[in-house]
């Protein structure tokens, strides 16, 4: 089974969290592969920015998650790994880059983010993150 190496941003704006709507309906966190030599911060800062066209700092990590799915372009199981980033935005602007694929998205308060985002792994990396976001703002 191939191995990828991801990384992605978890971005947060005011209270509210950043989502995207995939060419299959899906609605995700921006993420893109690590190439060799590369930093996951950095990656993960590239995708949201090509993806979403969101610039957002590094607060912290948020964790990592693991899943698996077929490939129907190499024909083939993927084992894919993505190292999380809670992020930060200065408002809730964005540009969702239709050009990769990506159909809509914006910024959602974390309930209906919840029952908007596809994946549940995805849904307990949003809420912990947000948790952890908050005690950030409280901080300063």
């Amino acid at each position: 089974m191939r191995q990828r190496h991801c990384a992605g941003g978890v971005i947060f704006a005011g209270d509210k969290v950043f989502l995207m709507q995939n060419d299959k309906g899906e609605w995700v966190l921006p993420k893109g592969v690590i190439r060799s030599g590369e930093h996951p911060g950095e990656v993960a800062l590239q995708r949201v920015k090509q993806e979403a066209g969101i610039q957002a700092k590094i607060l912290a990590p948020a964790g990592e998650t693991n899943y698996e799915f077929f490939s129907l372009s190499r024909k083939a199981p993927i084992s894919n790994k993505v190292d999380w980033f809670i992020m930060q935005a200065n408002d809730e602007s964005c540009e969702i880059n239709k050009s990769e694929g990506f159909l809509d998205g914006g910024y959602f308060l974390t309930e209906e983010a919840a029952d908007r985002i596809t994946y549940s792994q995805d849904k307990a990396l949003v809420h912990l993150s947000f948790e952890k976001y908050l005690t950030f703002q409280e901080e300063s």
